[in-house]
């Protein structure tokens, strides 16, 4: 039996405007993209960083490139959320899985 699960991730972006382009940028792990609108270049870029972050998954490296990117864990997560500060941007970035369930529960 197959079972989809999704993760999101809320990363920091910067979009800026060139000439007839929007320039979205995920300083986070250097992931960047454009679009003729800042709505599309914001989706492109959630595109690429999910597309980065499943093959990087794919590859066995994601536990590497997380941790050379400065991430690590935020224990416990406790009281409210960061607010969102003027000039600061944020996307929601899905990160679908399949879980293939095996007849024995996972003790990970």
């Amino acid at each position: 039996m197959e079972v989809t699960v999704q993760f999101n991730a809320r990363l920091p972006i910067k979009v800026r405007k060139r000439k007839n382009w929007y320039l979205a940028s995920c300083p986070v792990f250097d992931v960047h993209s454009q679009g003729e609108t800042e709505r599309k270049a914001k989706k492109n870029l959630a595109e690429a960083l999910s597309l980065f972050l499943i093959s990087c998954f794919e590859r066995g490296t994601l536990d590497q490139v997380l941790k050379d990117c400065g991430f690590k864990p935020a224990h416990p997560v406790t009281g409210p959320q960061k607010t969102v500060r003027p000039g600061e941007d944020y996307i929601n970035v899905p990160l679908p899985f399949i879980v293939q369930r095996q007849l024995r529960e996972c003790h990970a």
